[in-house]
């Protein structure tokens, strides 16, 4: 008889919230009239490789209406590649075109990833979505004044 011996848990990070919304602030774009995360950034934020998360996205499909799930036009794409650091053609780089996720869209991820990360992940973007609506009200309080003022 063989026995085989478990492999250690690997050791589970401790996820630090603030960071994560930070992070996930800094990514956070805006297309067509929506503010929406790439699946790029948002593989890298859930620790999973990006080809993971899109397919799990095929898989659910139905889950991704058009108002949650974009997908990037070559013209966005490149004007994209050219103003960061995504990989260029001939490196190894995407074979499709990215998939940008509105607000909803990334609620929907945890779902389909179900994993423990993905769903503090959520709540960490959830709470960057939230500061950023703030953010984006209190300058338009500000710039309402202003305009009275002038």
């Amino acid at each position: 008889m063989v026995h085989f011996r478990s492999l250690p848990a690997r050791p589970r990070r401790r996820l630090n919230e603030a960071a994560v919304v930070l992070r996930a602030e800094r990514r956070i774009l805006f297309l067509r009239g929506h503010k929406v995360l790439l699946d790029a950034d948002l593989a890298e934020l859930y620790e999973v490789p990006t080809r993971r998360l899109n397919e799990q996205v095929r898989r659910n499909r139905s889950r991704f209406p058009p108002d949650f799930a974009l997908e990037l036009s070559a013209e966005e794409f490149t004007a994209l590649r050219s103003q960061s650091a995504i990989s260029k053609p001939g490196r190894g780089g995407r074979r499709h075109l990215p998939l940008a996720f509105t607000e909803q869209g990334v609620a929907m991820l945890s779902s389909v990833l179900r994993s423990e990360r993905a769903v503090q992940v959520n709540i960490a973007i959830m709470r960057a979505f939230v500061r950023l609506r703030e953010m984006l009200a209190t300058h338009r309080d500000l710039a309402q004044r202003l305009e009275q003022m002038g």
